[in-house]
């Protein structure tokens, strides 16, 4: 018979569990505080280990790390009451299956309970779990309590000690490099390089020579010998961003440093190695990109052993009163103001939107209406969004890229067709935006 170990200061739920598992025919252990959750699964050997976070006497991770001393095949879902990114990651990182938020969802808890025992049956457990021990490094720069944010912080915990290499998609201003910052620097790599390369905002001539180097002589212009970005980066991160926009040519070249781990600088003759980790983001539909061969599908898929989707922020509205309290403090600290306060009617309105420029099109709304505000207090007519009768978004629902082209098209028009500034608003590079002008035939 299958045992579990449950470890909570709360009687009622100590109560409440044994009630549960026990009707599922589990032997069943209990204990009200880390110390003695740590003796019982010493004497006992549980199968399971369900474990609070927050304990009277020993943190829960605390536990979770003398337990996975003890054994490092542990099975242990973590509980808490307190959802947040740096105790889910922790969690996650030191080896816990699963970190599951109060009040329980029993249906949740089983089908968690059932996937714990069907890896220890088929032996998948080992090296699933992250067993090295790190200080603490803060990673609270991304903001969200939804369930997929939740699934994201996890992958985060899951990822951030291997070397391998990592997809991160989704639309544009949704923190794809933040993510991928939270994987570096919450890696045993963290004090390498993490070194960013826009992969849209360069020709192929100039990205080859970014991310590779040049010899002295290698073309017009190369005066002096130059590093390349995978040179640079050592054992650290290359985080290569809109990495949809390279071309067949250089592909093929990046699978290579991939598959041998070496490369040579552009115009040169001696084979360096690299063991950088690979993270890249996109906001296109590789697989689309595929099916035109634009992208090869070889790259695709050595590129996403690991795949983050980040949620569009129309998808997780829940966090948007968090994201404005976050990006409130970032931006009043930046600009020496003290404007935190938001009515209740403006966080309805501000969940309300469809934002599609996602957190960042957030932020710079919030930063305008900070810039314009006269007192302590965010008000309809700070905001870059006509609270009245005309609104963001059209009254039938279109598109999401009608929805950007209008937006775009404002921002032109308000900048008055200055190219360099709306892209600094818009927060794209100018290839960037001079394709959606291109695609979307907006008038300068």
């Amino acid at each position: 018979m299958r045992s579990i170990l449950v470890v909570d200061d709360d009687p009622l739920i100590r109560k409440t569990l044994s009630s549960h598992f026990s009707k599922e025919n589990f032997d069943i252990f209990l204990a009200k505080n880390g110390e003695e959750g740590i003796h019982k699964y010493e004497d006992e050997t549980p199968d399971l280990v369900i474990l609070d976070i927050r304990l009277p006497d020993l943190d829960g991770i605390e536990a979770l790390k003398k337990i996975k001393n003890m054994n490092r095949n542990a099975a242990i879902i973590i509980m808490t009451a307190y959802d947040d990114m740096k105790t889910t990651v922790e969690a996650i990182k030191h080896g816990a299956f699963e970190y599951l938020v109060k009040p329980l969802d029993y249906v949740e808890l089983d089908l968690t309970i059932e996937r714990v025992f069907k890896m220890k049956t088929l032996e998948e457990k080992v090296g699933y779990f992250l067993e090295e021990k790190q200080k603490e490094y803060t990673i609270d720069n991304i903001i969200g309590h939804s369930s997929q944010m939740r699934e994201v912080f996890k992958l985060i915990g899951s990822v951030a000690n291997t070397r391998t290499n990592v997809l991160i998609e989704g639309e544009s201003g949704t923190g794809k490099e933040l993510v991928a910052k939270a994987i570096h620097y919450n890696s045993q790599y963290r004090d390498e390089p993490f070194i960013v390369i826009n992969c849209s905002a360069m020709s192929d001539t100039l990205l080859e020579s970014e991310l590779f180097g040049h010899v002295r002589g290698a073309f017009t212009d190369a005066i002096y010998e130059t590093k390349g970005k995978f040179e640079i980066a050592g054992k650290g991160t290359l985080f290569l961003d809109e990495v949809g926009d390279i071309s067949p040519n250089l592909q093929s070249k990046l699978l290579r440093v991939i598959e041998t781990r070496d490369f040579m600088k552009v115009g040169g003759e001696k084979i360096l190695e690299t063991v950088a980790r690979i993270i890249a983001a996109t906001n296109q539909d590789l697989k689309s990109l595929i099916e035109k061969g634009s992208f090869r599908e070889d790259l695709f898929y050595r590129l996403k052993v690991v795949e983050i989707k980040l949620p569009p922020l129309r998808e997780r509205k829940e966090d948007i009163p968090e994201l404005t309290h976050y990006l409130l403090e970032k931006i009043n600290r930046e600009l020496k103001k003290d404007v935190r306060k938001v009515p209740p009617r403006i966080k309805k309105f501000l969940m309300s939107l469809p934002w599609p420029g996602n957190i960042r099109e957030l932020e710079n709304a919030l930063t305008r209406a900070v810039i314009l505000a006269k007192g302590d207090v965010i008000l309809e007519e700070n905001l870059p969004i006509e609270t009245g009768k005309k609104k963001l978004f059209p009254e039938n629902l279109v598109p999401l890229k009608e929805v950007e082209k209008e937006y775009i098209q404002h921002v032109l028009n308000e900048t008055r067709g200055n190219k360099t500034r709306a892209s600094q608003i818009l927060q794209v590079s100018r290839p960037t935006l001079d394709k959606k002008i291109k695609e979307y035939k907006l008038e300068i």
